[in-house]
């Protein structure tokens, strides 16, 4: 929007500017062709009146010599003929033969008036000739031609424009800088308010200046934070009542559970099959009520570190990833799984990402990968690192998922469907995912080739990059 507003304003004052240089141009030019014009006319009149006495007298010699010294002083050429065409004087180089010359001494012999010169231009070099009859009336004594030099005037008008576009270059330059910093004032709150959505977006607290820009602007910043005040404040509520509902939660299922377990020496043969299920819909409750609480704080702390209430805990990925991978090759192995850590990383590489987050991330990962992968599965983990970011991969030759499932895996209580499939809470991706974009991170999963499932963790660097 920047730009295009910026072009709107930039044309417009250039078409402002060249409406005004434009015309001073033209007048300036006319008014150096009127100078040399005037000044012209009075030298061919002195001539004419020079010529009329030297005609009268029938002695030329003193206007011979005046059109000699004036050849000499400016450098332009006079020819003077009597009635008959017969010259009288000739100076400057000009001839009365010369087709020019004949053509105005004709023309001024009938006593028609001489064309004026054309506007002067600062590429203009042609001579103007000048043309005048001597006498008046029919009784035409003779006839002075004068041809003057453009050069002075057309060095003067190349001047004079010049000033003029030093002037609009100056004056565009001050229109564009105007239009700059408007655009700027008018642009900068929409881009606050921009920033403002994607931050709200994410479920942060955003707060834009209200006091910048357009009136219309402030305004809509101002309801915008009292948008986001309440947006947010309904997140926050929301995560307070899952957290608290899990957590206040917990000590009755404690309880249920210990009257459950108690249970097991009475229940009778026939009763087991139910009373089974009933500690598997207990055991599924905690984990779901252990599922929300992590979510929570997962959101929880995401928030915090949008307000920049809590610093980053730099963490070395590579010995986080071996621990966690050692930690559930026994899982693994009862899985009929075959885990296995990539090899040939050995120099250390930190990441903005608490251990304590890092290793539920990865729990989650590699859980998914033992139980969905399938008996005779491998799992392979490994990373790679960039200029900024460290990735994390955990990938497996399992059955995978469909482009649709891949979509909503990382959604709350979406399990993967199929037979014989585990049954989860749903929540391990989301509360991993939570995790990694609390970080600045990105989790992203793929179809694995030939097939199966690849899991990448996008993860920042600690400052200084790897070491």
């Amino acid at each position: 929007m920047r730009a295009r507003l910026l072009v709107v304003l930039v044309t417009l004052a250039l078409t402002v500017v060249a409406a005004f240089a434009v015309p001073l141009f033209g007048s300036t030019a006319a008014q150096r062709t009127q100078q040399l014009v005037i000044a012209r006319n009075a030298d061919v009149d002195r001539f004419v009146v020079l010529a009329q006495q030297a005609v009268d007298s029938g002695d030329p010699s003193a206007l011979a010599v005046d059109a000699a010294r004036y050849s000499s002083l400016y450098g332009e050429a006079v020819v003077v003929v009597d009635a008959r065409g017969v010259p009288l004087v000739e100076t400057g180089g000009m001839t009365a033969a010369e087709p020019v010359v004949r053509s105005l001494v004709e023309s001024a012999l009938r006593n028609q008036p001489a064309k004026g010169p054309e506007q002067l231009s600062p590429w203009s070099a042609d001579p103007v000739y000048f043309a005048r009859p001597v006498g008046t009336g029919t009784r035409v004594a003779g006839v002075v031609v004068l041809r003057a030099s453009v050069a002075t005037a057309a060095a003067d008008v190349a001047a004079r424009w010049a000033a003029i576009v030093a002037g609009a270059v100056l004056v565009a330059a001050l229109f564009v800088l105007l239009a700059v910093l408007l655009a700027r004032w008018m642009v900068r709150p929409l881009h606050e308010l921009e920033n403002g959505v994607q931050a709200v977006t994410e479920g942060h607290r955003a707060q834009v200046p209200d006091r910048a820009g357009p009136r219309e602007l402030r305004s809509l910043a101002t309801s915008f934070n009292r948008m986001s005040d309440a947006v947010v404040e309904a997140s926050e509520q929301q995560r307070r009542l899952v957290a608290d509902a899990s957590h206040q939660l917990r000590n009755p299922m404690a309880a249920l559970r210990l009257r459950v377990d108690s249970l097991a020496s009475r229940v009778d043969e026939d009763g087991q099959r139910t009373y089974r299920a009933t500690v598997a819909e207990v055991e599924r409750l905690e984990s779901l009520l252990d599922g929300l609480l992590a979510l929570a704080l997962a959101e929880s702390a995401a928030t915090r570190l949008a307000a920049g209430e809590a610093g980053d805990e730099p963490c070395d990925l590579p010995s986080v990833l071996a621990e966690r991978v050692d930690a559930w090759r026994p899982s693994a192995d009862a899985a009929g799984v075959d885990l296995a850590a990539a090899e040939g990383h050995h120099a250390p590489v930190t990441v903005r990402c608490p251990e304590g987050d890092l290793a539920q991330v990865l729990d989650v990962l590699l859980d998914n990968a033992v139980h969905y992968a399938g008996q005779g599965a491998t799992i392979t983990t490994g990373y790679e690192t960039g200029d900024t970011t460290a990735t994390v991969i955990v990938s497996d030759n399992g059955p995978g998922l469909s482009t649709e499932d891949r979509e909503r895996a990382t959604e709350r209580f979406w399990r993967a469907g199929g037979d014989g499939a585990p049954r989860g809470t749903g929540l391990g991706l989301a509360i991993a995912n939570q995790h990694v974009l609390a970080r600045g991170g990105k989790l992203e999963l793929r179809q694995a080739e030939p097939h199966g499932l690849e899991v990448r963790v996008e993860l920042p660097l600690a400052t200084g990059g790897p070491a």
